[in-house]
């Protein structure tokens, strides 16, 4: 299974490698329905990692997945989405065996989602640690991922040989959780498979949920949030929602309020947020000791996120610069 060979962009000095999961949403085309209520369902390119990609690129940085696709119609359609949206391909793998993911997404009234998945085991779940491109790890500046990715073999493996050539290689490296419980056996399972590579991160963003689910405490509670932090962390933020988010560093914490925006679908909102942030730490990592750099590319985050969800779907709903500037500018 050779990589696929266009696509790929030159090296860049501020090159971001998301590693994991690019998949098909279908969602309702009728918001506020259950699944067995709903008579129609749209196609949309999602899947975190792929998202923060996409995420990134849009932004005018330099993006580049690292995942693996069923050999099929949609595995084939969402490599030329990545490439599309200006992501580099080159990590990318097509398995002959296996079916690109689908999931179903439920978007309830208030604009939330619920979750059905197809993965029985899909494409993305059997990358081998044989198959990663090293050298596309190796050339970046921050290597991003999530937690699906750990739920199982031989991924998991892939997954954690990709961190150490990251750490190896003295490359910053990201961690957004993004919990997602149907995937995983039990609630015991996630918490502890999403902890187990806690400590190997230099930067996390969780939200304010996520903090509650890994604690069991409530995710405004100070003491709650700080017992995720450890020694060697360099920047912990928490989302929260359209209140903006909170940030944490060893010198310094604070908080940058959000924008209220006509929601329709959340799906892709912390994505975009996370890629916005990727961009400004690529550009300048002195960030993490400059808390008036760092609330600036927050503030830009909290835009990014915002304007997510006013439209359909992650990656088509993904704003530019412009977009962000403008809503901050009516904020302010």
């Amino acid at each position: 299974m050779a990589p696929l060979g266009d696509g790929a962009a030159v090296a860049s000095p501020n090159l971001v490698v998301s590693f994991g999961e690019m998949l098909i949403d279908f969602v309702p085309d009728v918001a506020g329905l259950s699944l067995a209520e709903s008579g129609g369902f749209v196609k949309a390119p999602g899947g975190a990692p792929a998202n923060v990609a996409c995420a990134i690129s849009k932004l005018g940085g330099s993006s580049a997945f690292l995942g693996k696709f069923g050999d099929d119609e949609f595995g084939h359609m969402l490599v030329n989405i990545l490439k599309q949206n200006g992501v580099n391909a080159e990590g990318c793998l097509f398995d002959q065996h296996a079916r690109t993911a689908l999931a179903f997404v439920t978007l309830k009234k208030n604009g939330e989602r619920e979750f059905m998945f197809y993965r029985n085991p899909s494409a993305d779940m059997l990358l081998t640690e044989a198959e990663l491109n090293l050298d596309l790890i190796r050339r970046a500046k921050i290597f991003h991922y999530g937690s699906i990715s750990l739920i199982a073999e031989p991924c998991r493996s892939a997954h954690l040989a990709a961190m150490r050539a990251a750490k190896a290689a003295g490359i910053l490296c990201s961690y957004d959780p993004n919990v997602r419980l149907p995937l995983w056996p039990s609630e015991e399972a996630a918490r502890s498979g999403i902890l187990s590579i806690w400590k190997e991160a230099d930067f996390i963003k969780v939200s304010d949920d996520e903090v509650a689910f890994l604690t069991q405490g409530d995710a405004n509670d100070e003491k709650n949030v700080l017992s995720l932090w450890f020694e060697g962390l360099k920047l912990l933020i928490v989302t929260d929602g359209d209140k903006g988010c909170r940030y944490f560093t060893k010198d310094f914490k604070g908080s940058v309020p959000g924008y209220q925006v006509n929601t329709i679908d959340t799906t892709g909102a912390g994505d975009a947020f996370v890629g916005s942030l990727l961009v400004n730490v690529a550009k300048d990592d002195a960030i993490f000791h400059n808390e008036e750099k760092l609330r600036e590319a927050l503030k830009l985050s909290n835009a990014c996120g915002a304007i997510c969800t006013t439209k359909k779907g992650a990656i088509p709903a993904l704003p530019t610069v412009a977009d962000a500037h403008e809503l901050i500018n009516k904020g302010n």
